[in-house]
C-alpha cells in the first residue's frame, strides 16, 4: 500500500510540474506576443521626440491625450470607421446566413451526390486566393462595381468553404431526432434549420462571426483594388494611405493604430467563452 502510494504522489508531483512549466511557457509567451501592442499604446501617448529614445520609455512621461484627438482632425478616421463597420456587418452576415445555409444542406438533407459536392467545396480551400485576384477583377470591373463596396460586400453571400466547414462539422455532431420530431409536429426545412438548429449552433456562429468579422475588418487586399475614392477608404487603407503621407508622425500613426485594434480587443474579449466553445465542438479543434 505505501508503495502504491508514493507512485500516485509522484505522479500527482509530475502531473503538478508539468502544469506548472506549461502555464509558466504560456506566461512568457503572452508577454512576448503583448509586447508590440504595449509599444504601439506606450508610442501613441508619447511626444515625437520620445519615440525613438533608447532604451525603451514604455511609460511616457507627460501623456499626450491630445494626439487621438489630432488623428481626428487631419484624418478622416471617421469616415475610415463608418466605412469598416458597414463592410464589415453586411459582409460578416453574408457569410453567416450562406454558410448556415450550406451548412444545413451538406449535413442533414439527403441528396445524391452530397458527398462529392461537399469535396469539391473543400478542394476549393487549397485554391489561394491571389490566383483568382485578376478575374474578380476583370468581372467587377465589366459590371461597374470598381470604386464601390459592392466587391467587398457580395462575394460574402455566396459562401465560404471554411465556414461552410466549420458549421457542418457542428451540425453533424446534433441529434438528428430533432429534425425528426419537427417533421412530426409539420415544420418545413426552412423552420427546423433556422427554430431548432440555429439557436443550438450559436457557438459556432458567433466563431464564424469572430473569423468572418476580423477577417473583413482587417482587409487591406480588397479595398485597395476596388475602392479609389479616398471618402470610401476603410481603415486599413486608409492608415496606408495616411502612413505614406505622414509616416515620419509615428506618435499619430501609432494612435490611429490603437484606435483601428481596439474594436477586435473589445470584440475577442465579449465573445471568447462562444468562440472556445464553437471551435472545440465543430471539429478543427483536433478531436
Amino acid at each position: 500500500m505505501s508503495s502504491q502510494s508514493s507512485f500516485f504522489q509522484s505522479r500527482s508531483k509530475m502531473r503538478k510540474a508539468r502544469l506548472i512549466l506549461v502555464e509558466a511557457l504560456l506566461i512568457v509567451l503572452s508577454l512576448v506576443f503583448l509586447t508590440p501592442l504595449v509599444w504601439m499604446i506606450s508610442t501613441s501617448l508619447k511626444k515625437l521626440g520620445e519615440v525613438w529614445i533608447t532604451p525603451i520609455q514604455w511609460l511616457p512621461s507627460d501623456p499626450q491625450w491630445s494626439n487621438y484627438r489630432e488623428i481626428f482632425e487631419i484624418l478622416p478616421l471617421a469616415s475610415f470607421i463608418k466605412n469598416t463597420v458597414f463592410v464589415t456587418v453586411l459582409a460578416t452576415l453574408g457569410d453567416i446566413v450562406s454558410a448556415v445555409t450550406v451548412a444545413y444542406g451538406m449535413s442533414r438533407l439527403r441528396w445524391r451526390g452530397r458527398e462529392f459536392v461537399f469535396a469539391g467545396l473543400l478542394g476549393t480551400m487549397m485554391l489561394p486566393g491571389v490566383v483568382v485576384l485578376i478575374p474578380q477583377f476583370v468581372m467587377f470591373f465589366r459590371i461597374g462595381w470598381i470604386d464601390t463596396f459592392y466587391p467587398l460586400i457580395v462575394p460574402s453571400w455566396f459562401g465560404s468553404a471554411f465556414y461552410i466547414f466549420l458549421l457542418r462539422q457542428f451540425m453533424r455532431g446534433l441529434p438528428i431526432e430533432l429534425d425528426e420530431a419537427a417533421r412530426l409536429d409539420g415544420a418545413s426545412s426552412l423552420r427546423i434549420l433556422w427554430q431548432v438548429l440555429v439557436p443550438l449552433c450559436k457557438s459556432a456562429i458567433v466563431t464564424v462571426a469572430i473569423f468572418s468579422g476580423m477577417a473583413h475588418y482587417n482587409n487591406f487586399m480588397g479595398p485597395l483594388l476596388y475602392l479609389s475614392s479616398n471618402d470610401k477608404f476603410t481603415l486599413p487603407l486608409g492608415l496606408y494611405w495616411y502612413q505614406g503621407r505622414y509616416g515620419n508622425f509615428w506618435h499619430l500613426v501609432m494612435a490611429a493604430s490603437t484606435v483601428s485594434v481596439l474594436p477586435l480587443i473589445v470584440l475577442f474579449f465579449v465573445a471568447q467563452d462562444q468562440f472556445v466553445r464553437g471551435v472545440s465542438f465543430s471539429g478543427i479543434a483536433g478531436r
